[in-house]
């Protein structure tokens, strides 16, 4: 499990960095509502990963995984309302792939997790 929290924590810190920005180019475009939920959750998956590895029990640790599971299922509502909207033109779908994987990612972990305790 620990190779997978590895991987988790590294695409997360990843996909933050280029979350804040693509939501830096929102703002320019003058897109600030979708830009600023998009922003706080898609940077708050990797900071939900961080405090669960770090978490003082497996209770702990499933429950901060499982709000970083949400963010994440959060962000990918805001990236397919930006893709299918055109509020700014773009292609999203790298994004939108990205956040799928992690989404699978953070499943597996909780469900790996869940059926060992």
């Amino acid at each position: 499990m620990a190779q997978k929290q590895n991987i988790i924590q590294a695409k997360t810190f990843h996909f933050a960095l280029e979350i804040a920005k693509l939501c830096k180019s929102l703002r320019k475009d003058s897109e600030y509502m979708a830009s600023k939920q998009l922003f706080r959750s898609g940077t708050s998956v990797g900071a939900n990963v961080e405090e669960a590895l770090a978490g003082q029990s497996r209770k702990d640790f499933v429950s901060k995984m499982s709000i970083a599971l949400k963010e994440a299922r959060e962000t990918h509502y805001w990236l397919r309302l930006l893709q299918e909207s055109q509020l700014v033109e773009g292609n999203y779908s790298k994004r939108i792939d990205e956040i799928k994987e992690i989404i699978l990612i953070l499943t597996s972990i909780i469900k790996t997790t869940v059926e060992k305790s």
